[in-house]
């Protein structure tokens, strides 16, 4: 599975694809931020940035709402810290006492790494680094996402969410299926038949990540009393380009309780041999740029001329690497990095 990629998060980026935002939505998007608590979680830096620019009276409403949810995200963090530092205090009180007790120790412990995840939080907001127009989604977050309004046919830019609420789903029902962020091409016809053929959207990437299991990267067998670890790899398109990955996408009507939003998935396949040999089992599908008008406009009634779209993804060979992070010591890097991983070579594989 696309467990996350650098996309576009800047939605000016897809106006040259002749899209038009549909400011309505990015408001609302704004509006469920302020009432979650949950802006810099669910909407990515990149994709907020531009609102601090705005061009127009609607984008100037997206900025305001999105500076209300500014505060209410950041207060989020601020009571998170006092009630954490409360936490705190009480432990080391317990520990200084004549009976400490296991508890207290997990609560400190516990405390102490959540005020500075908190406090990092801060001051990633208070420094505020400008994008490039990328931005990294993962699951549960939000992206700009091409689509085709059904009701005109006009292409629009709709901020959707990565992990796509299935017709028919309930909240409760995706929250025990909560890997709907991809769907398998040969469940097209199954799982996802009442969206493939309907609701068709685009994503633009210029590399993915997936997490695999360590022994498998090295293609090596797991060796008797070895655990399972799992890797970050990064995949990058060579040549370099832009990619254009096929989505589903689905509108989730507002309830009592929630706010309505977009959601989608990106369209997966069996992985080419290169993705296959640096150990995972699945792969995006990037599309042809002359195939994008087409997959936008499907025709339920020929889906074979989707199926062909799918099956006829760019030439691209994806190399990889193991991503560097900053003061990661754990067992996953410490073993990448005392057991050579193998080396992949356009057309051959030499293990090393």
């Amino acid at each position: 599975m696309c467990y996350s990629a650098e996309v576009w998060e800047d939605f000016r980026k897809y106006e040259r694809l002749g899209g038009t935002l549909d400011i309505h939505a990015f408001a609302r998007m704004m509006d469920a931020r302020r009432v979650t608590g949950d802006l810099f979680k669910a909407v990515p830096n990149a994709m907020r940035e531009p609102f601090l620019h705005p061009r127009n009276e609607g984008e100037r409403d997206v900025q305001t709402k999105m500076l209300d949810a500014y505060r209410s995200a950041t207060l989020a963090i601020e009571e998170e810290i006092a009630a954490q530092t409360e936490r705190l205090v009480k432990a080391e009180a317990v520990l200084a006492s004549s009976k400490p007790t296991k508890k207290a120790e997990t609560d400190k412990r516990v405390a102490t790494n959540k005020i500075a995840a908190a406090r990092e939080r801060l001051k990633e907001i208070e420094e505020h680094a400008e994008s490039d127009g990328y931005g990294r989604m993962w699951p549960g977050q939000f992206a700009p996402v091409l689509i085709r309004d059904p009701a005109t046919g006009a292409r629009m830019i709709v901020p959707a969410r990565y992990r796509c609420r299935l017709p028919d789903w309930t909240k409760a029902m995706e929250l025990e299926k909560p890997g709907t962020y991809n769907a398998r091409k040969d469940k097209l016809h199954t799982v996802w038949k009442k969206l493939f053929g309907y609701n068709h959207g685009v994503i633009v990437a210029r590399r993915f990540y997936e997490s695999v299991s360590l022994h498998r990267l090295q293609q090596r067998e797991l060796v008797p009393g070895e655990r399972d670890i799992p890797v970050e790899v990064r995949f990058e398109p060579e040549p370099k380009q832009e990619m254009f990955l096929a989505c589903l996408w689905r509108y989730v009507e507002p309830t009592e309780t929630e706010e309505g939003f977009y959601s989608f998935a990106a369209i997966t396949r069996d992985p080419p041999l290169e993705v296959q040999a640096a150990g995972h089992d699945r792969c995006i599908i990037a599309l042809k740029p002359e195939n994008i008008d087409a997959w936008l406009e499907p025709d339920p009634g020929h889906l074979s001329a989707m199926y062909a779209i799918l099956d006829d993804p760019i030439d691209a060979y994806y190399q990889h690497e193991l991503p560097k992070k900053n003061g990661d010591d754990d067992d996953a890097s410490a073993s990448a990095a005392a057991i050579p991983t193998t080396i992949i070579r356009r057309g051959r594989f030499d293990g090393r």
